[in-house]
């Protein structure tokens, strides 16, 4: 009877053995040949539209209708990612130096024809594929309804007056409204830095600091400081083109004012070089029809109209025409002795980022080589910091190589299976047995991915199974 029971027992803890194998199989086999699946046509899976600038700005509230109406055309989703920081470079990095499978589309600006002109980057309008130019906007100078300023020669002679005592903001320093606004300085007979000019990383959080009181004026296009316009919150001085803006005729220009200064931004969408020509077309067919719709309700020309954007477009070829020549343009104006001071700032934009990686550094290492207080020393009442055992130092070594390895190979590999793999081996090492530990990683990745492709819209790289 003992011996039957304990044969009952080996065949059921071999039945469920075999089965937890069978499992972690299928777990591993599932996304592999759903990932391997061919793509018939494109778009099979969402796409991703990067914008270099804040949410909430005129280049983000541009992006997202773009993105809503491509959306519609290609029947998958279109994310628009805000990707700041550096002066413009970080969301222009991350957009022409994606993957060039048409999955990755950038919004390109104005700070393009600058950036390397400033020492700030070395992209250029030529490392990528333009699309569509969808609008320009001219400068505008801006303050608050209750400022003592109501026209163009009144803050010009407080300005000159009292030298780098007001302020400024609108965009990264050599961005396109602080060279609008350094430009109108030099063309006044004053110098470019006589209004000392505060970065943002866009319109709308220099307009908050406006209404807020941080700083005195703000430099951008009327139609991304409109709703504060209309509630009376600010006030436009003038703006910097040859005849009033559309939509707002009842503000001056600066010619109208005694000062011919004309100065303005633009925006387009682009893809990465390299990318497949079928599907360079396809995008631009599809952006060329919803640039050229007429206006009426929910095209992008009556979304312009109603948000008083410029709905100047150009399609890909007059718009690699004017980036080439916009670039040589301001190349000029960039390295004439007024203008090329102001593009220079104190840090680059990678110091602080880089002090931070530093002093972690530091500190991990100073972790990692702490040694155990000696028995023999006397005691104090001072507290040592916790020694770290040499496994513990090499399981430190094998996460910080887990996590280089997922940044240096994650677009070739793919998050699914390389995800799978570091975190089987840094579950086997932390003292887990292989079969679970495979499970769980295989799962865990599979639900990670799910979870951002179809719950954030948000796809991962898909490398090798891709």
């Amino acid at each position: 009877m003992i011996e039957k029971v304990r044969c009952r027992f080996r065949s059921g803890v071999t039945l469920r053995f075999h089965a937890a194998r069978v499992v972690v199989v299928l777990t591993m086999v599932f996304p592999v040949f759903t990932g391997c699946q061919t793509e018939t046509s494109y778009p099979s899976r969402p796409i991703t539209m990067v914008c270099p600038w804040a949410a909430g700005g005129g280049s983000d509230r541009v992006a997202r209708q773009l993105a809503m109406l491509l959306e519609q055309r290609l029947g998958q989703p279109v994310n628009v990612i805000n990707a700041t920081g550096g002066k413009g470079v970080t969301g222009h990095n991350r957009g022409m130096t994606a993957r060039p499978d048409g999955y990755t589309l950038a919004m390109i600006t104005f700070e393009l024809n600058t950036m390397h002109w400033t020492g700030l980057s070395e992209l250029t309008y030529a490392d990528c594929i333009p699309l569509l130019s969808v609008n320009e906007d001219h400068a505008a100078l801006l303050v608050r309804n209750d400022a003592a300023w109501k026209t163009l020669p009144e803050i010009e002679k407080a300005i000159s007056a009292e030298p780098k005592k007001l302020n400024a903001s609108g965009t990264a320093i050599g961005g396109a409204w602080h060279l609008a606004l350094a430009g109108w300085l030099v063309e006044a007979g004053m110098a470019a830095d006589d209004v000392v000019w505060i970065p943002s990383e866009g319109a709308n959080p220099s307009l908050q600091q406006l209404i807020s009181g941080g700083v005195d004026m703000v430099c951008c296009s009327l139609p991304e400081a409109r709703t504060l316009l209309e509630a009376g919150d600010v006030r436009a001085i003038g703006v910097m083109s040859e005849k009033p803006a559309v939509g707002f005729e009842a503000i001056p220009t600066f010619g109208q004012q005694g000062r011919q200064w004309v100065f303005g931004g633009w925006r387009g969408l682009a893809v990465p070089l390299k990318t497949p020509p079928a599907i360079v077309q396809r995008l631009s067919q599809e952006l060329r029809q919803i640039a050229s719709q007429e206006a009426q309700p929910g095209s992008f020309a009556e979304f312009m109209r109603s948000q008083k954007f410029n709905h100047t477009w150009r399609d890909q070829e007059d718009f690699s025409t004017f980036l080439a020549a916009t670039d040589r343009k301001l190349g000029v104006l960039l390295e004439s002795e007024p203008m090329s001071k102001i593009s220079q700032d104190r840090f680059s934009p990678m110091t602080y980022p880089y002090t931070l990686m530093v002093l972690m550094g530091v500190t991990l290492c100073g972790l990692f080589f702490s040694r155990r207080h000696s028995d023999a020393e006397p005691t104090t009442e001072v507290s040592m910091p916790p020694h770290i055992s040499d496994r513990g130092r090499w399981n430190f070594v094998l996460i910080v190589l887990g996590v280089v390895t997922y940044i240096l190979l994650a677009e070739l590999v793919g998050f699914i299976p390389l995800a799978s793999l570091l975190l089987v081996l840094l579950m086997v090492r932390l003292g887990n047995r292989w079969l679970p530990s495979l499970a769980i990683a295989v799962s865990f990745s599979l639900v990670v991915y799910l979870v951002f492709a179809y719950g954030l819209r948000v796809p991962l790289p898909r490398g090798w199974i891709g």
